[in-house]
Parts: C-alpha cells; sequence; structure tokens
C-alpha cells in the first residue's frame, strides 16, 4: 500500500470551507467562549455554576476541533477528485455488496461529502483498510467491533463528482 493512502483527499471547495472554519474557530470562536466563561466565571461559586462547566465542555470540545482541523489541512492533498481507474482509492465512490446487501459510499474525508447523501468511510476505517486498492469483482473481509468477519465485493469504482 502507498504512503498517499494515508494522505487525506479533499476537493478545493471542501478545502476552503474547512480555512474559513478553522479561521472563524480560532478567533471569533474562541473570543465568544471567554466572555461566556468569563460571564459565567463572575456569577459566583463554580463549583455549581452549570453554565460556566458547559462552557468550559465547549471550549474543550472547540479546541480538538481547531486541533483537528489544522492536522487535516497540514495533510490533505487538495484538488480533484482523482478519477476512477477501476481500483478503490481515497476520493472515490465505491460500490459494494458488504455482508450480502449492495452499500454506495464514499471513500475518504467526511470532510469533503457535506451536503451529500454519501454515507462516507475513511480509509483507515476496518472497511477503508479492508478495500483500499481493490479493483471491481475483488472480495475482501475485515473484522467488525464485535469480532464477526463481515464480507465486501467490490461491484463499481467511481469519480467522485460532488
Amino acid at each position: 500500500m502507498s504512503t498517499d493512502a494515508q494522505v487525506p483527499f479533499l476537493t478545493q471547495e471542501a478545502y476552503d470551507r474547512l480555512v474559513a472554519e478553522l479561521e472563524h474557530l480560532s478567533t471569533t470562536g474562541r473570543d465568544e467562549i471567554a466572555k461566556r466563561i468569563e460571564a459565567a466565571r463572575e456569577e459566583g461559586d463554580l463549583k455549581e455554576n452549570g453554565g460556566y462547566h458547559a462552557a468550559k465542555d465547549e471550549q474543550g470540545k472547540q479546541e480538538a476541533r481547531i486541533r483537528t482541523l489544522e492536522s487535516l489541512l497540514k495533510t490533505a492533498k487538495v484538488g480533484e477528485a482523482p478519477a476512477s481507474r477501476g481500483v478503490v482509492e481515497p476520493g472515490t465512490v465505491v460500490t459494494a455488496i458488504v455482508a450480502g446487501g449492495e452499500e454506495v459510499f464514499l471513500l475518504g474525508s467526511r470532510e469533503i461529502a457535506v451536503g451529500s447523501d454519501l454515507d462516507v468511510y475513511s480509509e483507515a476505517s476496518p472497511l477503508g483498510t479492508a478495500i483500499l486498492g481493490l479493483k471491481v469483482g475483488e472480495k475482501a473481509a475485515y473484522e467488525a467491533p464485535n469480532g464477526r468477519s463481515i464480507s465486501v465485493e467490490i461491484v463499481k469504482v467511481e469519480t467522485y463528482t460532488g
């Protein structure tokens, strides 16, 4: 497996949207949370201050999102989805028979399919790892979290068009 398989793919539109989200969270978002924490702190006893604890929890989630975005944007390959060559790779739409039922999904980052009805599986997920590099007609299996072996057969691989 090539090292490119570990590089997340983003369309230019998704990249631009995530850059804007990161900019907002890193500036305005941080300022808003800091003001809410300060206002709640002024209410008194922090042990029983629900507003303070809620704001601190939100701050933690926001900082985690900032770290996630920074990492994703630093490592992502930006551009058009790779043209389908009949091989499962990040950024392709895959039709597969999974555990006996047909599924159509995007292999890649959930961030590129915002607003799409497509399910998205990471190439690092158990399913993604099992099918990465397979061609139409090839089969594989992966282990579900419950320990059950799940069979997969690739039916079709297409270029993601958004």
